[in-house]
């Protein structure tokens, strides 16, 4: 068997780099085994911050969401200091308009800084809304991080901080009644004293008795006509059909459909075609937009679509996976809450509500 370092993390996407870099910094040796796939959830996402617009009920998932929220201004601030790169977040808001008037809506029901526009603001806020829409939610702490650049970040940070990144396909977990004994590849066998899964949509390919599921995501991007002078959005758009991101550079995000059809790849005309109706819909400049790119990834559900993060049936295996729409958000919380509980045993209050254990007391 090949000894790798003292903590392996299986899976190299955004969760599972942000965690190698964190253990990195705080001392810990650690090695990634990547499958390197690129229909992973980072690339189905659009690096929406949106607790409050995505109308999370007060619950521990709520807390949790807020919290990685807060962090995210000193996380992004250690990330791009590490290595210079620019990760596009954007602490810009996000406008969830609606197209039904609702009888003392003003009455929010969730969390604090919420404003509601009736038409007539809403309208004043965001010139080009689309007649139908008769009012909407600003949420101003709510924002966005581009996931592509974040990834790219995070990358450059690994590569500064000499992590290793083994590329290969985990294919078997080696084990006995307490304790992971290794990890089997195609190519070899590893060892580490430690283990954490962060798979993600694939992660029951290696424990299926966890249970996450794919659910894929198609998106594309747009571009106006001229690129030059100020930028046609500057908020997130959260519709109830779509949402619109737009990135610093002018491109403008659309997504994302919610499909489960396994890992079914590629994008239909159906999906693409639902998501520019409900752009179109919602701002209805954006029919003049030349479309830029189309894609799409595969996020990973639960059935109660919490994240599923903490200890395992083994000692020396931790679980962050399952973050379904999340993962960009609570990129900050999980790295900070599973490195405390790996390297200095702290459970946070807050990790109880999201074990693996709670499926199998069902």
């Amino acid at each position: 068997m090949n000894l790798a370092e003292d903590i392996l993390i299986i899976g190299g996407g955004i969760i599972g780099l942000s965690l190698a870099i964190e253990l990195k910094l705080r001392g810990a040796s650690v090695t990634v085994l990547s499958r390197n796939c690129q229909e992973a959830a980072a690339r189905a996402a659009a690096g929406m911050l949106a607790p409050q617009a995505e109308e999370i009920p007060p619950s521990p998932m709520l807390d949790l969401c807020l919290k990685s929220r807060s962090l995210y201004p000193d996380w992004i601030t250690k990330l791009e200091s590490l290595t210079g790169f620019n990760s596009g977040y954007w602490d810009c808001g996000i406008l969830a308009p609606i197209y039904e008037s609702v009888k003392g809506i003003k009455e929010h029901k969730f969390t604090e800084n919420a404003h509601w526009l009736d038409e007539k603001e809403v309208h004043k806020h965001l010139p080009g809304l689309s007649a139908e829409v008769k009012g909407g939610w600003w949420y101003p702490d709510d924002g966005q991080v581009d996931n592509r650049a974040l990834y790219e970040t995070l990358k450059a940070a690994v590569n500064f901080l000499k992590i290793e990144i083994i590329a290969g396909n985990v294919t078997e977990f080696l084990h006995n009644e307490t304790k992971i004994l290794g990890v089997k590849t195609s190519q070899c066998e590893y060892q580490a004293s430690h283990y954490v899964l962060t798979t993600g949509a694939w992660t029951q390919e290696l424990l299926p008795m966890i249970p996450v599921y794919p659910t894929k995501g198609q998106m594309l991007s747009i571009s106006p006509p001229d690129q030059g002078g100020d930028l046609p959005l500057k908020n997130v758009l959260f519709g109830e059909e779509i949402y619109v991101v737009p990135r610093r550079d002018g491109k403008i995000v659309l997504g994302a459909t919610s499909e489960n059809v396994g890992f079914t790849s590629g994008n239909t005309s159906a999906g693409i075609q639902a998501l520019l109706q409900g752009a179109n819909r919602l701002f209805p400049q954006l029919k003049d937009y030349q479309i830029s790119e189309f894609w799409w990834g595969f996020r990973p559900a639960t059935p109660d679509e919490l994240p599923i993060l903490g200890s395992s049936e083994w000692e020396n295996l931790t679980l962050a996976t399952g973050h379904y729409r999340n993962g960009i958000l609570l990129a900050p919380v999980t790295v900070q809450l599973i490195a405390d509980l790996i390297l200095d045993n702290i459970v946070d209050p807050l990790l109880s509500h999201f074990l693996y254990s709670r499926f199998s007391d069902n």
